[in-house]
């Protein structure tokens, strides 16, 4: 199996990659023990994404991975977008994040939306990028005990109910993160 590094020490992520995933060995952060923080500062999810990939390739020389999702909200004008992690403050928490945006959202009749994730790929010298979209709608409230981050607010177009209250393998199937993915295993076995 072809060993990839994931910039990333959130377990749900490493878990929805490896999901996705399954004929690769995906190592996170914590599992080749890097354990500092990598700063994201850059202003798009592009750039973002490029700076922990680069950074992991060059810690440890190996095929790395990085992703950055944002949630976009066309009424708030693409917000929370690169900023979704900390929408209401640097502590990253997911309830607060959804708080403040079901608040913001509680007078808008628009409440289409969209997950964009871009995953950037970094080996040798050699950088790809791949993008994954899910169209969908932010619900009146949260609904759902299964996912991570936003996913209890966001309802996937074509569906009822929130990624939250999907099945994993569902989800696995239509999230921008699986989209994204696949177009990384298209291009990965191209390339063997």
């Amino acid at each position: 199996m072809k060993r990839l590094v994931f910039a990333t020490s959130n377990a749900h992520k490493l878990s929805e990659i490896r999901g996705i995933l399954p004929h690769f060995d995906i190592a996170g952060l914590q599992d080749i023990g890097i354990s500092e923080d990598i700063e994201e500062t850059g202003t798009t999810l592009e750039e973002n994404a490029l700076i922990k990939a680069k950074f992991l390739y060059e810690k440890t020389r190996m095929p790395s991975l990085s992703e950055d999702t944002g949630l976009e909200v066309f009424s708030l004008n693409g917000a929370p977008g690169v900023h979704t992690a900390r929408y209401a403050g640097d502590e990253k928490d997911p309830e607060k994040n959804m708080e403040k945006l079901l608040a913001e959202l509680e007078y808008k009749s628009n409440r289409q939306a969209r997950f964009r994730t871009v995953i950037s790929y970094v080996a040798q010298d050699e950088t790809h990028f791949f993008e994954g979209i899910v169209n969908g709608s932010i619900a009146l409230k949260k609904s759902g005990s299964k996912g991570f981050g936003y996913d209890p607010v966001f309802i996937p177009e074509g569906f009822d109910q929130s990624f939250a209250d999907l099945d994993v393998f569902i989800k696995n199937k239509i999230s921008h993160r699986a989209r994204a993915v696949s177009k990384l295993i298209d291009f990965l076995s191209q390339s063997q």
